[in-house]
């Protein structure tokens, strides 16, 4: 009989502690293990996937590139260009293992070298570059340094001296069209990224559009922060900004802003404006006022844009409009008469007021039409008091010409003006611009009426936006027609009266200093009496006055609508016609305009490919045209302008011919338009400096010209023929 095995029980015991012990523990781990793979725990202050992210990995913002603002023929107007900062490395460290010193050895010399370009204290600079520092960045005038500017320096060779670079708003034209464009500020967002934000302008009002956003770069960085090489990397890139292409043309700004400045300098005036409209489609070309500022040095003395965000009584360009809805009722007759002088209005309590002429005395008894062009204040009254129109009929036809309310013209901060007349004395007043208030876009849009056939027309100064990644237009600009307010019949004899007020005999007409022979513009003058809200009245000395004229030209079909103003200056002296005359005979020399008056210098061109050269050219010398000749070849291969362009007496045209050895031309005297087509024709590449007309070239005349050669034309303000 075997003898029975004897049982361990404690290590029976031991096992069964062992089976469900481990198992626990290893359950136990992998819950551990799972639960720091998938739980966001804190660790410190922070939660284990920021820890390691943090750790293991950088995340950098890549900011985009604002988009450009440009003029109708494609200059630039503001863009973003490479800025840089000098900084100063101090510390000796940084030129260990190298064989030059990377430091800043002598603080004293570099001091002393550096300042003048830094507009810096001498002293104050050796005591920074003094510090006990790795680094430090300089003062104020050692920021946002230009491309030159920092080459300037950096060939000072100054060790230790290195820059960091970024980019800055530029403004290559200065004040030229400043409020019209605006300026941006810095502003540094929550993580320190700093962005680039418009105030005032396109610069403002599209802020959104010219940013663009912002992409990032994540890579992986080692235990010293440094980027692994051939780590994992991930690259979303930015959205550049979009290019905003203006209406203004930059040649028309510039006879603009010239006619502004010398108004203000000859006037000491409070401030000025003037804008041009293209008065078939209603887009903006110029606009300049004075006082303007510099965007680069954002030196502005108002923030207010003159153009929407003034309100004033217009004054007698008001009339233009009373007349305009005397006529579209139908009862208007402009052979009746009235007596000039003055006319009283009785109020509610018994009280009167008398409105006078503005010489006091009127001109007897006058028909209404010639009330008009002598710019009678009763005259227009009288459309009132005789029923003609009544108030409520006036207060629509403002309300429907667009004052009274916002164009939606594209810049921030746009008045309404008030066209709300309670008694018969406001209407009465408002008749002849008085005890109203507009601002200058609501005029140039009321103006589109008239050279639109009674079609008002939505003023604007953005022609098209481009996507600068695909290159595609993201927005063009169409002619926007709001209302028609006005018959074919009323608009013809408001061009009528209008061209009756400029005239070449002043005891005829108030616009006699405007009239040109070969320039026959229409419009209507201004004398605004400025009401003082302190007082509660109206300014009485003998300049408290806004002067305007608001016209269009030419009077048989007009291209272009011209309004300026001039606030209170020196003495009575009409300082608004110069600057008008100016800007009209410049802007039609340049747009080529030919009107009924100098129809017998205009000339038809035709199509001269493949014409004997000699012929043309006796034919279009013979028409006294401005001929370039590109080479002595026979026939003629192309030709500027096309066939079928009318020219005017002394308009430049060029032919190229089948023996053409790009031999450089004289193009001094040309307007950018002429210079930069005839460039175009040759062939050749250029550039161009400044606006206006041609008044040096870089390649002398009868230079032959390379395939890699650029042209460097340089522009300046003035007509020279």
């Amino acid at each position: 009989m075997k003898k029975a095995k004897k049982i361990n029980i404690n290590k029976v015991k031991s096992n069964f502690l062992m089976f469900i012990f481990v198992p626990a523990l290893f359950i136990i781990f992998v819950i551990r293990v799972l639960y720091l793979c998938i739980a966001d725990y804190q660790v410190g202050d922070s939660t284990i996937t920021a820890f390691i992210k943090n750790r293991n990995t950088e995340e950098e913002v890549i900011l985009p590139t604002r988009g450009s603002i440009l003029d109708a023929n494609g200059n630039i107007l503001a863009e973003d260009v490479a800025s840089y900062s000098v900084i100063a490395y101090l510390s000796e460290s940084r030129s260990e293992n190298s064989d030059t010193p990377q430091h800043v050895v002598d603080p004293s010399a570099t001091a002393k070298a550096l300042a003048p370009y830094i507009d810096m204290d001498v002293e104050i600079l050796t005591n920074l570059l003094s510090k006990d520092a790795y680094q430090v960045e300089l003062g104020p005038g050692s920021r946002n340094l230009s491309q030159i500017q920092m080459e300037e320096i950096k060939s000072l060779n100054l060790p230790g001296i290195d820059f960091i670079e970024g980019t800055k708003r530029y403004y290559p034209s200065g004040n030229f069209a400043s409020y019209t464009i605006g300026y941006t500020v810095n502003q540094e967002d929550e993580d320190g990224n700093v962005w680039k934000v418009g105030q005032l302008g396109i610069e403002e009002y599209y802020n959104d559009i010219l940013t663009g956003s912002s992409g990032y770069r994540t890579y992986e960085k080692d235990r010293y922060g440094y980027k692994i090489a051939n780590g994992r990397e991930y690259v979303e890139e930015a959205d550049d900004g979009d290019d905003i292409y203006l209406t203004i043309d930059s040649n028309i700004e510039l006879f603009t802003e010239n006619a502004v400045k010398k108004m203000i300098e000859d006037s000491e005036a409070e401030w000025g404006l003037m804008i041009v409209a293209d008065a078939k489609t209603g887009a903006i070309l110029a606009y300049s006022t004075s006082p303007n500022f510099n965007p680069n040095d954002k030196d502005m003395t108002s923030y207010i844009d003159p153009m929407t965000g003034y309100t004033y009584e217009p004054g007698s360009t008001m009339k233009i409009f009373s007349y305009m809805c005397a006529i579209e009722s139908g009862k208007y007759n402009g052979s009746e008469t009235f007596e000039s002088g003055d006319i009283s209005y009785e109020a509610n309590d018994g009280s009167k007021t008398v409105i006078h002429d503005w010489n006091k005395t009127g001109w007897g008894t006058i028909t209404y039409d010639y009330g008009f062009a002598m710019s009678s204040n009763v005259g227009a009254a009288s459309l009132l008091k005789t029923n003609i129109i009544t108030k409520q009929e006036l207060n629509a036809c403002y309300s429907n010409y667009g004052f009274g309310e916002k164009t939606d013209f594209t810049l921030e901060r746009e008045m309404s003006g008030s066209i709300n007349f309670k008694y018969d004395i406001d209407a009465a007043s408002a008749t002849f611009g008085q005890a109203i208030t507009i601002t200058p876009i609501q005029m140039i849009k009321a103006l589109t009426a008239i050279s639109n056939d009674g079609k008002i027309l939505k003023p604007y100064i953005v022609s098209k936006i481009v996507d600068t990644d695909s290159l595609e237009t993201t927005y063009e600009a169409t002619v926007e027609v709001v209302d028609t307010v006005a018959s074919s019949s009323t608009i013809n004899k408001i061009k009528e009266l209008l061209t009756s007020v400029v005239c070449n005999d002043s005891e005829k007409c108030t616009g006699s200093a405007y009239y040109m022979e070969d320039y026959p513009i229409m419009g209507k003058t201004g004398t605004a009496q400025i009401y003082d809200s302190e007082t509660g009245t109206y300014m009485v000395g003998d300049s408290d006055y806004i002067y305007s004229f608001a016209g269009l030209y030419p009077t048989d079909d007009p291209q272009i609508i011209i309004y300026t103003a001039l606030k209170r200056p020196k003495d009575t002296t009409n300082y608004v016609a110069p600057a008008v005359r100016d800007v009209v005979v410049n802007t039609s020399k340049y747009l080529n305009i030919v009107t009924d008056d100098n129809t017998y210098t205009s000339y038809t061109l035709d199509n001269y490919i493949n014409e004997y050269t000699d012929t043309v050219k006796s034919e279009l010398e013979n028409n006294n045209i401005n001929l370039y000749v590109l080479g002595t070849g026979e026939k003629i291969i192309n030709q500027y302008p096309s066939e079928g362009s009318i020219l005017q007496k002394d308009s430049t045209v060029a032919i190229l011919t089948d023996n053409y050895d790009k031999s450089m031309p004289d193009l001094t005297g040309l307007s950018y338009k002429d210079a930069t087509n005839i460039l175009k024709l040759m062939g050749v590449k250029y550039s161009i400096t400044g606006n206006g007309y041609v008044t040096n070239q870089s390649i002398g005349v009868g230079t032959i010209l390379g395939e890699d050669d650029t042209v460097t034309l340089t522009l300046s303000d003035g007509y020279n023929n």
